[in-house]
């Protein structure tokens, strides 16, 4: 009988004790060598759906640092959340730098999730263009809200990418046609009418719309030499109905194979009134082009474009009451030389004077305008002050329009003034335009 707590006095032949020590010594052995493999595996669970843990700065005895990739892990880096699928065509960015694991701003370890997640973007970037060269190296600039730090020294990256590429990917794949508001658009507006020196708020139903037409062709490329038009329509017009789709100003745009973008903004809406708004404000047609830069880089399919857009030449096309916009916007607006181009459509009602001191202060840039009998004597005016200050003048176009090329083109009488944006000296006037611009 064993008492509790009593060691009890077992003897063993001698041979038989040692065997049996040697047996429960390997037994243990086994248990401790379970137990560590346990206690290894227990600091991963809970953490294989998220962000893999921090390693720790290997020590001065050489500790190896070993990251376990769990499955559920592995399956969510190759599920279709990656850069590539999340952005769509309309908004495609680039695969950003291959990061080290997370935290690790000091090892040289990249985690097996990070590297799944980057082949996985890579191969779907490479799945939808398979033209576009996605390892080729790329310019760097910093973007906001991301950071432009160079990854240490010998951590591992798929492939050598940066935040900035020279649009390297297409942004447009079929054209878009949207209607955006605008802070700097014409209306509302609160301020000064300095054709008759009042004081005017003007915010009602007919002075509160403000949208902007905004058209990028499928073919537009903006890596490219490109142009913005700026579009003031006239009297008793709306964006959708008669710009759109009476004018067919997108239309247009498109089909003349040039590389332009259009900006139309609502002015008076279906009003008898050419107010210009913000317009005559001094700077106004420079703050509204500043903000149609980043609408146009959005809706091209690349916010980082904004700047290319802000740089690119301008075109005013202005028709009937649209005058008053165009008028003020090259006296005041404060764009200087990148307006290189002004066509008149059946508008030149008044203003001679802008239109005149601009054409004689822009000597490279183009302007054109054609008439109906409505205004044909201002037409008549304006050439003979031009002549008068020895510019030459021409009454047709022919060919490429070059930069200083000043032309009057007069109308048949079968043209009518509100067919006037779509027949003209020719059918889809402003689609001839820039045709010829493009082929200068």
């Amino acid at each position: 009988m064993i008492l509790a707590g009593a060691v009890p006095n077992i003897s063993f032949p001698a041979a038989h004790g040692a065997s049996l020590v040697r047996r429960w010594a390997s037994w243990a052995l086994v248990v401790l060598l379970c137990v560590l493999v346990q206690s290894s595996g227990n600091s991963d669970n809970g953490l294989a759906t998220q962000d893999p843990p921090t390693p720790g700065v290997p020590s001065a005895k050489g500790d190896i640092i070993v990251h376990r990739v769990g499955t559920a892990e592995l399956v969510q880096a190759t599920t279709p959340d990656s850069l590539a699928h999340r952005f769509s065509a309309a908004e495609e960015l680039p695969l950003q730098p291959a990061r080290e694991a997370t935290g690790n701003r000091t090892g040289t370890t990249t985690s097996a999730t990070d590297s799944a997640a980057q082949v996985a973007s890579v191969l779907a970037v490479a799945e939808r263009y398979p033209s576009a060269d996605i390892f080729a190296p790329r310019h760097t600039r910093e973007m906001a809200g991301e950071g432009s730090e160079s990854p240490p020294s010998g951590t591992n990256k798929v492939a050598s990418l940066s935040p900035e590429v020279p649009y390297g990917l297409p942004g447009v794949q079929q054209a878009h046609t949207d209607l955006i508001g605008f802070d700097n658009s014409a209306f509302p507006y609160f301020g000064k009418n300095p054709r008759t020196g009042e004081r005017v708020f003007w915010q009602g139903s007919r002075y509160s719309d403000n949208r902007v037409l905004v058209h990028v062709p499928a073919a537009f490329d903006v890596r490219k030499p490109g142009v913005i038009v700026v579009f003031f329509h006239g009297h008793g017009a709306t964006l959708e109905r008669d710009v759109r789709d009476r004018q067919l100003l997108p239309t247009q745009i498109s089909e003349s194979g040039a590389n332009a973008v259009l900006v139309a903004p609502q002015l008076a809406y279906d009003a008898a009134d050419s107010s210009a708004g913000k317009f005559w404000e001094r700077g106004g047609l420079k703050r509204f082009m500043a903000e149609a830069a980043g609408h146009l880089a959005r809706v091209y399919g690349d916010p980082r474009t904004a700047d290319a857009f802000a740089k690119m030449p301008v075109v005013i096309v202005a028709y009937s009451g649209g005058f008053v916009s165009a008028a003020y916007s090259l006296h005041v607006g404060g764009l200087g030389r990148r307006v290189i181009g002004v066509v008149l459509l059946d508008a030149l009602y008044g203003e001679l004077d802008k239109f005149s001191s601009w054409i004689l202060n822009n000597r490279s840039a183009f302007f054109v305008s054609a008439y109906t009998r409505y205004t044909e004597r201002r037409d008549d005016e304006l050439a003979r002050i031009l002549r008068d200050n020895g510019i030459p003048i021409r009454y047709q176009l022919d060919g490429p329009l070059k930069p200083g090329t000043i032309a009057f083109l007069g109308s048949g009488g079968g043209v009518r003034h509100r067919d006037y944006v779509t027949l003209a000296w020719t059918e889809h006037p402003v689609k001839d335009v820039l045709q010829r611009v493009a082929q200068r």
